[in-house]
């Protein structure tokens, strides 16, 4: 499912306008991205997903090309949790 085929469903069952539907899920990941992006709290939807923001830590790998070690350095990440109901879903449950 692509983000307007979302878009469509999302107006379809909440029946408001494709146009409002729209701008609640580009609010939403608007939202969610400041706030992983300050890192300090977690975005959480109990029962289907968990945003938060981690740390990488610095560490060795080797270019596939070459086999020389290289450094990557720490970064931070996206760490994304399936929450319970969207894990039964998944089972097809």
């Amino acid at each position: 499912m692509n983000r307007s085929e979302l878009v469509a469903a999302l107006a379809e069952r909440a029946e408001v306008t494709r146009k409002d539907a729209d701008a609640v899920l580009a609010a939403f990941a608007e939202i969610t991205g400041e706030v992983v992006a300050k890192g300090d709290e977690k975005v959480t939807i109990p029962g289907f997903l968990t945003f938060e923001r981690t740390l990488r830590a610095a560490r060795t790998a080797r270019n596939p090309q070459t086999g020389e070690p290289i450094q990557i350095a720490a970064g931070y990440s996206v760490k994304v949790s399936a929450g319970s109901k969207l894990k039964e879903a998944a089972k097809g449950k």
